[in-house]
């Protein structure tokens, strides 16, 4: 089994700047990817951006040029800077890590979500 744990969240304003911290642990053998999500009121969950273990990275076109997604493969952490943020920023942001288990079984896992809130 493997948790994730974000943290970062919080409440800014417009144009400022946050970053968001993930940790995978547990059972993990190989992680494939990590990424982040977000989930705004009345909108479903869109990914914002991820990073696979030899650093190639994917972001949403909303978020490019903005936010950075950097990766510590030994400590099986993924961190999020988002800088020059806008009040449709604003949602719960999911952490998720994927790849194989001791015994080489597939895990997917999700954190709890940490808030985002941008203020105009």
């Amino acid at each position: 089994q493997v948790q994730v744990v974000e943290s970062g969240g919080g409440l800014v304003l417009a144009g400022g700047s946050l970053r968001l911290s993930c940790s995978a642990s547990g059972s993990i053998f190989t992680m494939a990817a990590m990424g982040w999500y977000r989930r705004a009121p009345g909108k479903q969950r869109e990914l914002v951006a991820d990073i696979t273990g030899g650093g190639s990275t994917n972001y949403a076109d909303s978020v490019k040029g903005r936010f950075t997604i950097s990766r510590d493969n030994a400590k099986n952490t993924v961190y999020l800077q988002m800088s020059m943020l806008k009040p449709e920023d604003t949602a719960v942001y999911y952490c998720n890590a994927r790849g194989r288990s001791f015994g080489l079984l597939p895990f997917d896992s999700w954190g709890q979500g940490t808030q985002v809130t941008v203020s105009s």
